[in-house]
């Protein structure tokens, strides 16, 4: 499959709070270059309108990121919406508070299993978005067993249904190694997330894919080998203009060999 590159929208969420905003917005986005995006950060809208904006500006919505209790409890009204969307991946943004024990990771891993089965009955699937919180190390004693969250997430889940969407800047934040993360979920990681790390000082800062210091060779190449369908550029925090953060982006992305 052709490499997919796709903005996720929680870069631009301050520009995303009302219909008419949300169209000038994407209107933006498809004239950076970009041809999908991936659902984050919007205001109220009318699934139906917001399908009608995709579509008239030519993108794509590949992926979302939605609430994880709304998906668990009102599934098939989330099966719809993605339906008429035409977007395949269900994402959920991070892991609730009430599952961060070695426990809670194990009981999530398996409750969203369960979602996830049923979301694939119906021809979608159920991606888990990574921050840094999920690389610290649980308790040798117990469920924890010494694991990181994300080592429990991923080896407690049904690997049929439950997959990821590794975050590289929050795996490389939290002292894990972003390439070694995407090479062992090889097969079950469709969408990333792209986003790197600069620093100022002695403080970490989100920076433009290409921009920063993360090893970008290994993570691509990664990327190719675990079969990777969207690549996801994000930027929680711009030091510049959103839109042209975006773009710098999708620029140095294209200068690595991504289409």
């Amino acid at each position: 499959m052709a490499t997919q590159i796709a903005a996720q929208l929680y870069t631009i969420r301050d520009f995303l709070k009302t219909p008419v905003e949300i169209e000038r917005s994407f209107q933006r986005v498809r004239e950076i270059g970009y041809r999908a995006v991936q659902l984050s950060g919007l205001g109220p809208i009318e699934p139906e309108r917001l399908a009608e904006i995709a579509r008239n500006n030519g993108l794509e919505i590949c992926a979302t990121h939605v609430d994880y209790y709304a998906l668990r409890d009102k599934t098939d009204e989330m099966v719809r919406e993605h339906k008429l969307w035409g977007c395949r991946y269900v994402g959920i943004g991070g892991l609730p508070g009430e599952y961060r024990t070695a426990e809670g990771y194990v009981r999530f891993a398996r409750e969203a299993s369960e979602v996830a089965r049923r979301l694939a009955d119906e021809g979608l699937v159920f991606i888990y978005h990574n921050h840094a919180f999920e690389l610290e190390r649980m308790p040798a004693t117990g469920e924890g067993r010494g694991r990181t969250g994300l080592d429990i997430l991923y080896s407690e889940s049904d690997p049929r249904y439950f997959y990821a969407e590794i975050d590289t800047y929050w795996v490389q934040y939290g002292g894990g190694d972003p390439a070694a993360w995407i090479r062992r979920l090889s097969g079950r990681i469709p969408v990333v997330h792209l986003k790197d790390m600069t620093v100022r000082g002695h403080t970490q800062l989100m920076a433009e894919v290409g921009e920063g210091n993360l090893n970008w060779p290994a993570i691509l190449a990664a990327c190719r080998e675990a079969g990777v369908v969207w690549y996801a550029v994000e930027q929680d925090v711009c030091q510049r203009d959103p839109f042209e953060s975006l773009a710098i982006s999708l620029e140095n992305l294209h200068r690595m060999g991504l289409e």
